[in-house]
């Protein structure tokens, strides 16, 4: 007679055997190798920590953890909230096939859809007055060009290193989605300014930030988020993304600050508009689909704009 197993309850988390959820994020961070992807999960993931504690096993995540970490992100836009979703699926993901979590407790948590109307480019002349206004520090106004200018994703940009910049051609060497090192090119204007924010520095990073590192601790940086002369750290996303979102807000009628990334969309949009090709765009964006620059190449606001400024009939008839 054959003897049929009934199905076992999951196995209670050990804690002399099972590692904290602390040790496990620092594990799964350390297998990425994408520098960009790393920066952008940190975030999401130190807020993770910060919810349950460092004791906390990882094996008992539960949904109500995970939902306390997105609560954060409640009231932020679908792209926000998708990508920090999507950085607590990857963790899970990972942690279930080191089989350190025999549940999922992101189950309980959906993607939010992106409003697909409206245009998210900044209008030129609100651009040149936040590159412009002495009134922002250098880092800021240098890192706005920056990623204007190169048209690059803000990770790439503040994961910068100095040994990574050609200032000869005007190019930095970055690791974009995927891991593939690629080139992003700048202009004049940020070719005068990069200088005078180096200071005469040679490595460490581009961007750093206004104190100086903690040596230890959790909050600790990686030696090479480190500066070795002055000893401050890399400048994070959240700091930036705040500071420009609050530069931003004073010159929208609206009071509503931007994001970095749409300094992207703005380079990618306004290029579109001066009449430049799909192919011209992907180069410059560096898309490895055609298809994914539609959100981009869509003419918005501006074009509207002129086009009902040139069909109005009193509009004064030009002198030949």
């Amino acid at each position: 007679m054959s003897v049929v197993a009934f199905p076992c309850q999951p196995s209670q988390p050990d804690p002399a055997t099972d590692p904290t959820t602390a040790a496990a994020v620092e594990r799964f961070l350390d297998s990425l190798t994408s520098a960009t992807t790393r920066v952008g999960y940190a975030e999401t993931l130190a807020r993770l920590t910060a919810v349950v504690g460092t004791q906390h096993l990882v094996a008992a995540l539960a949904p109500e953890h995970y939902a306390a970490v997105m609560d954060r992100w409640h009231t932020a836009a679908a792209a926000t909230w998708n990508r920090h979703l999507s950085a607590l699926c990857s963790f899970t993901a990972w942690a279930q096939r080191q089989e350190l979590l025999a549940t999922n407790p992101a189950r309980r948590l959906e993607r939010r859809k992106s409003a697909r109307r409206g245009d998210r480019a900044i209008p030129r002349t609100r651009l040149d007055a936040l590159f412009t206004d002495p009134a922002h520090a250098l880092r800021e106004r240098v890192l706005w060009r920056l990623l204007y200018d190169t048209a690059a994703r803000a990770e790439e940009i503040l994961t910068l290193n100095v040994e990574d910049l050609d200032l000869e051609f005007r190019r930095a060497r970055v690791t974009s989605k995927g891991g593939a090192v690629e080139y992003v090119h700048w202009a004049t204007t940020t070719a005068r300014l990069l200088p005078r924010l180096l200071g005469g520095r040679t490595t460490g990073p581009v961007f750093l930030a206004d104190r100086r590192a903690p040596a230890s601790g959790r909050r600790a940086p990686a030696a090479d988020d480190i500066d070795p002369v002055t000893k401050r750290g890399r400048l994070s996303y959240p700091r930036a993304e705040y500071l420009f979102k609050t530069a931003s807000a004073t010159l929208d009628p609206h009071r509503q600050g931007r994001t970095l990334h749409q300094l992207r969309h703005s380079a990618l949009q306004h290029l579109a508009q001066a009449g430049r090709t799909a192919p011209e765009l992907q180069a410059k964006s560096r898309h490895q689909h055609l298809a994914s620059l539609g959100r981009y190449v869509r003419l918005g606001e501006e074009t509207s704009a002129r086009i009902t400024a040139e069909a109005d009939p009193a509009r004064r008839r030009r002198i030949r």
